[in-house]
């Protein structure tokens, strides 16, 4: 039996199929809403990544709710964001449609590409020995505040740091990037320029330093934008009040 192993690990290898990394963490993300009002949590994933998360949950204000990422089979990654669906209304699988962050007619998952919103970003990766990976993101849209937190992290700062923040940025919000929900009542603030330092980066880089606010913000000199932690049970994303 070893030398059959061995062959189909070498058949593997020419095939460039990875070896399992059966010894790896398979993490959980815990999504606690704090925001004052009911979120549907959606995810997308990136190109790369084969598994689209169903079966999220829907969170009243209060309510917490745990996934677990699906990185312990082929291709062993998940490479994805999560975020606050607001202001939905309508029968899941056909009329069901968001204010902010829609992102398909499914109230447990997403069938598009999300609508600009604010954004937990995650690279979980069994061949990456410094994963995961991971980020606040306001490059898109600033909607309610996010903070990410490795559980039972063992790692000294910077690594496993908190990410984001739970300030409201809304009120810092440039005139000209304000704007309403498809509902015409839920805020939110738009990037009109995610590739370029504007008045709106600037506004909410300055009050929330460890979260993006700009696609190229990782590359100016001391950001505070991503984290790893290699030794965590996973991560807990709050969404906090607007």
């Amino acid at each position: 039996m070893p030398k059959l192993l061995a062959v189909l690990m070498s058949l593997a290898l020419l095939l460039g199929i990875p070896a399992p990394v059966s010894a790896a963490t398979v993490h959980t993300v815990t999504f606690v809403n704090q925001s004052g009002q009911t979120l549907w949590v959606g995810a997308t994933v990136n190109a790369d990544s084969s598994v689209n998360l169903s079966g999220l949950p829907t969170l009243a204000s209060g309510q917490s709710a745990t996934v677990t990422i699906p990185e312990g089979a082929w291709p062993y990654h998940w490479r994805g964001k999560f975020f606050g669906r607001q202001g939905c209304a309508g029968q899941s699988g056909s009329t069901f449609k968001c204010a902010v962050g829609d992102c398909g007619p499914w109230a447990d998952r997403c069938s598009t590409g999300e609508q600009p919103t604010s954004l937990a970003e995650f690279n979980f990766d069994q061949n990456d020995g410094l994963a995961p990976w991971y980020n606040v993101s306001y490059v898109n849209a600033f909607s309610v505040p996010i903070t990410i937190r490795a559980n039972d992290a063992q790692g000294s700062p910077p690594e496993c740091e908190t990410m984001g923040c739970p300030e409201n940025l809304l009120p810092y919000c440039p005139q000209v990037n304000k704007r309403v929900g498809t509902n015409g009542v839920t805020p939110y603030c738009l990037n009109l320029d995610r590739d370029h330092r504007t008045p709106y980066s600037d506004a909410l880089s300055s009050r929330c330093p460890k979260a993006y606010a700009w696609s190229k913000q990782d590359a100016e000199q001391g950001n505070q934008t991503v984290r790893q932690c290699r030794n965590c049970s996973g991560f807990t994303v709050t969404f906090h009040a607007v």
